[in-house]
């Protein structure tokens, strides 16, 4: 069911418009206001999408409508609003952008449960069934690797022409015995503390360190990054988000990349301290047949943002094919 003018919806575009500002950074996306005057799905730039539990998901619709879909998943605890770069640079091109803030993030409502790779693959899938799209490319990035990963797993590829894994936490994050390079279940119990303690200091502590890799010496240090990174954060749900910690470490993907029958791009930083190259980029490489690997010398975990002209380019070679 697709809706576009949700009262909530356009309430919190208000709320996220107000803090952008006082946060200095610059909003991405078209206001409700618009929408409600061109109601019609073709012309929309956003609106909303509810899930068959009740769900609703807020989503942005840019670039030409009779252009080739691309298809957004965002990363953990953040929301569309992380894919401006990569979508204005694309829907300038003639591509049709969409993304949509995962349930519990950004705009999206904030349900109690579901918060898994289960529910968050099925909310895809409705998103690309509602808007009716043919031959997209769906783009991971982080947990959103994960999300398609598990769209492709439960609803096969037959609307889809590629996939791309950005920063993309597949195979599977946790160190278990059959995955040795995996991370140890005490780094996602620290984060989960954290979480619980004061997540909006987590969020500053994250942005402001290792996911842009601010935290190396040298680094050029961007204060709108973070604050825009601990703004997104903080939109979503705290219960969403705990729950998604484990969903993005615990979640195994292997069976679901055994799966991927279309051209295959991942791309990856190998100064990635969040989800580490070995254990994520070059792991899922070797089980996605003919998948196409690209590590980018020095780049952090949130390369879309600070490689984003490269991460640009490169999105726009493989749609080209």
């Amino acid at each position: 069911m697709v809706n576009s003018t949700h009262p909530d919806q356009r309430r919190r575009n208000v709320l996220m418009s107000a803090a952008t500002a006082a946060a200095g950074a610059a909003a991405a996306g078209v206001s409700l206001g618009a929408t409600a005057a061109t109601p019609a799905a073709s012309q929309r730039a956003v609106g909303s999408v509810t899930t068959r539990d009740g769900v609703v998901l807020y989503y942005k619709d840019w670039g030409p409508k009779n252009g080739q879909p691309v298809v957004f998943s965002h990363g953990w605890p953040l929301n569309s609003d992380s894919w401006e770069s990569q979508m204005i640079f694309l829907a300038e091109r003639g591509y049709r952008c969409i993304a949509h803030d995962r349930r519990g993030h950004g705009r999206s409502t904030q349900p109690w449960d579901g918060n898994d790779m289960d529910h968050y693959a099925d909310d895809l899938a409705q998103v690309i069934e509602a808007l009716d799209l043919h031959k997209a490319v769906l783009v991971g990035f982080s947990t959103g690797g994960g999300e398609v990963a598990r769209y492709v797993g439960r609803h096969g590829t037959r609307r889809v022409a590629g996939l791309v894994l950005v920063s993309a936490v597949p195979p599977l994050m946790l160190k278990t015995a059959d995955n040795p390079g995996g991370l140890p279940r005490d780094v996602f119990d620290g984060i989960r503390a954290g979480s619980l303690a004061n997540r909006s200091q987590l969020y500053k502590d994250i942005a402001s360190g290792p996911f842009f890799g601010f935290n190396r010496s040298g680094a050029k240090v961007s204060q709108g990054l973070i604050d825009a990174w601990w703004m997104q954060g903080m939109m979503a749900g705290h219960k969403n988000t705990y729950d998604s910690i484990k969903a993005f470490s615990e979640t195994d993907f292997r069976d679901d990349l055994k799966k991927f029958d279309k051209p295959t791009l991942i791309i990856h930083g190998d100064d990635d301290q969040i989800v580490p190259v070995d254990a994520s980029g070059r792991a899922s490489a070797a089980i996605v047949k003919h998948a196409k690997l690209l590590v980018y010398p020095g780049a952090p975990h949130g390369l879309t943002d600070t490689h984003k002209d490269r991460v640009n380019d490169d999105l726009l070679a493989f749609l080209k094919g």
